[in-house]
């Protein structure tokens, strides 16, 4: 395994000393120790990859020197637009490293959202004449592809890949930052009063990571039908857009969408179309733990925005901020104006014995499909 520490000591030596991505599972030790040993505006954590590979290119320019952008390969799909129209050499040669988490890598399990990418993450990178290596696990060998990369950066201008696979970086446990929890209720009793005060026939719309997994669970909880729901496992930020589009084709169906913090920042242009298009029957809920809490808990800049204000300004007709369990009872009993936007704060964390959908994405689809027919 590599050490982060040493890890980091050599990117400084290599003259890498800004850093900037959206948090992956396979990273977090390495983003907790930016977290730990960076400066305030050397490390930045971005609202999506493309964002990411936008900083990089903005420090390129001004400090004439490389950064470092790290994700998890299913990002690659947001920043494949930067990357080929912005730090491509064929355009404005932006010498930037890449640290890409292997999510799906072949012959290693892992959930069927990360399946396909992993498949292909290689063949993208070489699509995009990105040359990359795979990240050892050995600190001598990764000097030697610290130094080929920096070669490469020096003579090239261009983008290079570090392709990390699971468990190659060390163990390490963020340090210096605590966080104040945002609420006191967890995420799971939150989604669980949701569910409760439901309507019978509504239909939900839940985002990647623990918030589907935990209104799985909660149906069969309270023996209710999984028919009703769309867990969105992958496609981060999009569970709005898709709410949307099934709201306006159906508008006598009553929408859900449980969100996440990071996942609403991600694409937060979706709040805007939502406020336009205002759909009847449709609620918004985005449940902020100001954390990326399914990729390591890195803190996401949901605690330094007002989400309601947001909303309200692109035309939602109702927007509340609760806190207390008591507040978002009151809250979901109340009729209301629609598109309405609740934001709920809540603590870190999940339930260590949390199970996963034990359907797969196209039954789950199926399903919900059959209720349209």
């Amino acid at each position: 395994m590599i050490n982060p520490s040493f890890f980091y000591e050599k990117l400084k030596e290599g003259n890498i000393d800004f850093f900037v991505g959206v948090p992956d599972s396979l990273l977090k030790s390495f983003c907790a120790y930016l977290a730990d040993n960076c400066e305030e505006n050397e490390h930045i954590i971005a609202v999506n990859e493309g964002a990411a590979v936008a900083l990089a290119s903005g420090y390129n320019i001004a400090a004439n020197k490389s950064a470092l952008v790290y994700m998890q390969n299913s990002g690659i799909g947001n920043a494949v637009n930067p990357l080929l129209s912005l730090a491509d050499p064929e355009v404005f040669k932006i010498p930037v490293v890449l640290l890409i988490g292997w999510r799906g890598q072949p012959g290693v399990h892992d959930e069927p959202q990360h399946i396909k990418q992993g498949k292909i993450t290689l063949r993208l990178l070489e699509t995009m004449d990105i040359p990359y290596e795979i990240l050892s696990d050995n600190e001598n060998e990764v000097t030697k592809q610290l130094n080929t990369c920096f070669s490469f950066l020096s003579e090239s201008s261009s983008p290079y890949a570090l392709v990390v696979r699971k468990d190659v970086f060390a163990p390490y446990s963020l340090k210096s930052i605590k966080m104040e929890e945002p609420g006191l209720m967890t995420r799971e009793e939150a989604i669980e009063e949701i569910v409760k005060a439901s309507k019978k026939d509504e239909i939900f719309f839940s985002t990647t990571g623990m918030a589907s997994r935990e209104l799985y669970e909660l149906r069969d909880k309270y023996k209710m039908d999984h028919s009703h729901d769309f867990l969105t496992v992958g496609s981060m930020g999009h569970v709005s857009h898709i709410a949307l589009s099934v709201a306006l084709q159906k508008p006598d169906s009553g929408v859900t969408v449980v969100d996440g913090d990071g996942a609403a920042l991600m694409h937060m242009g979706a709040i805007a179309t939502i406020g336009v298009k205002k759909p009847i029957k449709f609620k918004h809920i985005v449940i902020n733990n100001a954390a990326h809490d399914s990729v390591g808990g890195q803190p996401t800049i949901a605690q330094n925005i007002n989400l309601c204000d947001v909303a309200v300004a692109c035309g939602y007709k109702y927007a509340r901020r609760v806190k207390l369990k008591t507040e978002l009872l009151d809250v979901l009993l109340q009729e209301k104006a629609s598109p309405s936007f609740i934001e709920i704060f809540v603590k870190k964390g999940a339930r260590k014995n949390l199970g996963r959908p034990k359907v797969k994405p196209i039954e789950n689809k199926m399903e919900l499909m059959k209720r349209f027919m």
